[in-house]
């Protein structure tokens, strides 16, 4: 399955769905984990790879030269995100601004310029047969879509087999994880609301037109909502994962469980076959 993207997400936090990419990650021979849920990556909590490089992130931001304004407001009328507006004087509202340049070109004097803004960092590392890489947002930014992009953009030309950890949810920063999968791994808890989630995100999915299965965590003998709507929906279950406090005390440990034990070994060996046959 060499050059595939699998993407693992779901609809909430605290499904399982970092347990489940970075298992399988550790399970694949040789594999690429990147990890876009920028704004809380946990990842490396697990892999505590080697750093081998670090790549600070920034976008660009107006600036406004008031000596040479006029007050004209052709950018503030040109903004659609509302990022400008004019008392005395124009004014940036950073947190809107979607770093799109018009601005600046619309100015009949010139007077606006750009800074680049730091909004967050990469970290490229080393954990045995995993090469790692994670975004962090800086506290207080409005959006991780650039970090991201710029994850993806590490990642395009991998060899190896690559686990995209999706931020949780189905907002922008996931639609910009997805958008170059191959397939995706939909990680539900059974619950109802674990099964509204599931909906969400299989919603999403679909929308892109990936191909999906579900991994059904935590399950126990009592009836599960999630595993309901994937036999409605017929959607293929790729797995079910028992919950098990052996495996939640190395998950809550920072140990990788296929490193650590060989039956979850061959439990997420099991899985990762499943999804190399569902992605072909």
């Amino acid at each position: 399955m060499a050059n595939k993207n699998i993407a693992v997400l779901s609809g909430k936090g605290g499904t399982g769905k970092t347990l489940v990419s970075v298992n399988l990650a550790a399970a694949e021979s040789c594999s690429y984990y990147a990890d876009c849920d920028v704004e809380e990556p946990n990842g490396h909590l697990f892999f505590k790879p080697q750093i081998i490089n670090t790549k600070n992130i920034s976008v660009k931001k107006p600036v406004v030269d008031n000596l040479l304004c006029n007050g004209c407001k052709a950018c503030v009328s040109f903004c659609k995100f509302n990022a400008l507006a004019y008392g005395k004087e124009v004014i940036v509202f950073e947190d809107v601004c979607h770093s799109c340049g018009g601005c600046m070109l619309v100015c009949p004097l010139k007077a606006i310029s750009e800074k680049q803004k730091g909004i967050g960092v990469i970290e490229e590392g080393i954990s045995q047969n995993v090469k790692t890489v994670s975004g962090r947002m800086h506290t207080g930014e409005a959006s991780g879509v650039p970090i991201i992009n710029e994850l993806l953009n590490i990642i395009k030309d991998a060899k190896e087999t690559v686990f995209i950890d999706c931020p949780p949810g189905s907002a922008c920063v996931v639609m910009e994880s997805i958008k170059d999968a191959d397939y995706c791994v939909l990680v539900a808890e059974p619950t109802i609301f674990g099964a509204h989630n599931l909906e969400m995100v299989y919603s999403l999915v679909t929308l892109f037109d990936k191909k999906c299965g579900v991994v059904l965590n935590k399950c126990d003998d009592n009836f599960n909502p999630s595993e309901e709507f994937c036999k409605r929906k017929n959607i293929e279950i790729l797995a079910k994962i028992p919950f098990d406090k052996n495996l939640g005390a190395l998950n809550s440990d920072g140990r990788i469980a296929v490193r650590e034990n060989q039956i979850y070994k061959d439990m997420f060996n099991s899985l990762l076959s499943k999804i190399k046959e569902a992605a072909k």
